[in-house]
């Protein structure tokens, strides 16, 4: 099978992860491509996260590591580890997460088409040592090379695709020209510090560029479930809206299809119901756009799916009586 060549620049950002780091580093050292180097740039760690990756890298000269004066919050540490990375590609692993030793080597010949944007597995959730029971994150499409608009079209409208990096694999340049320190919003809100949208805003604009993308067949990427997590810690209604306004602001940028915007902005103002977006001053589907306008909502489709989503719940119960 005919492969990309160059190096990966395997990029851990991390703040007092002294706890999981070693495993987080290990499962990048391990992996079978060999061509690699593992950048980790320390956020001004107090727990030890520095003296432990130091000790690592005085081991392993792949592993390069870098220390922030200061805390620069977690999206201006991910701009740092790019900016540090030398690679042809990029690998962004959490530095709680841990990677199946061949997620290299199955995601590489994926990207020697240069009209493929990125590739991405499906990815299990694990607590402690162990995964957690339940299906894989991330198979809404088949596995294969798809068209992009696909991807596209599943992030907007609540797919089962992938927001989080942790579990694809980009052209280091393309990591650099679509990783946002900020999005542009009319609610006063700091992407740089929350760091909840930039991670999908990275997906969307490198689709935006490309026609294809790949998604792999086995769960290769394994995020750990831990209350110190963004997904854990954050208010429950922030996480959702503010993937709103992030792929709100994608479209301002990116027109989409009038069919596709409708249901979009449908979607926007279910979610605005249903996690008290006044509570974040978006009391309109405008509001979570950067500019304010007359946004078409197609109610209809709305209601259908929600009539679809009733029946199979409806249809769950059945099965369990």
């Amino acid at each position: 099978m005919t492969t990309a060549t160059g190096t990966v620049s395997i990029l851990i950002p991390v703040y007092n992860r002294a706890h999981c780091i070693r495993q987080t580093l290990s499962s990048a050292l391990e992996q079978s491509w060999r061509d690699i180097e593992v950048v980790v740039v320390d956020n001004a760690s107090t727990d030890g996260t520095w003296e432990l990756i130091q000790a690592t890298a005085a081991q392993d000269s792949r592993v390069r590591v870098f220390r922030n004066d200061s805390n620069i919050g977690p999206v201006r540490n991910w701009l740092r580890c790019v900016r540090e990375g030398t690679g042809t590609y990029g690998k962004i692993l959490w530095s709680d997460d841990l990677l199946h030793p061949e997620f290299l080597a199955q995601a590489l010949p994926a990207l020697a088409d240069p009209e493929v944007g990125f590739v991405f597995s499906p990815a299990l959730v694990f607590s402690g040592d162990s995964p957690l029971e339940g299906a894989p994150l991330y198979r809404s499409t088949p596995p294969g090379v798809r068209p992009v608009d696909e991807f596209i079209e599943g992030i907007l409208l609540g797919g089962d695709y992938p927001v989080s990096p942790g579990c694809a694999l980009f052209r280091l340049a393309d990591m650099r020209d679509c990783l946002l320190e900020q999005v542009p919003n009319r609610v006063g809100s700091d992407f740089s510090m929350h760091a909840i949208g930039n991670d999908v805003l990275l997906f969307l604009l490198v689709a935006a560029r490309y026609k294809r993308f790949v998604r792999l067949d086995a769960p290769l990427a394994y995020f750990r479930e831990h209350a110190g997590s963004i997904t854990i810690s954050a208010a429950r209604g922030k996480i959702p809206l503010h993937y709103d306004i992030a792929k709100a602001w994608f479209v301002s940028q990116h027109p989409q299809p009038a069919a596709l915007s409708a249901r979009f902005n449908a979607l926007l103002l279910l979610d605005r119901i249903l996690y008290r977006g006044a509570a974040y001053k978006l009391r309109t589907v405008a509001d979570f756009y950067p500019v304010s306008g007359r946004y078409s909502v197609d109610v209809f489709w709305l209601l259908r799916r929600m009539a679809d989503r009733m029946v199979h719940l409806i249809r769950r119960i059945v099965r369990k009586i």
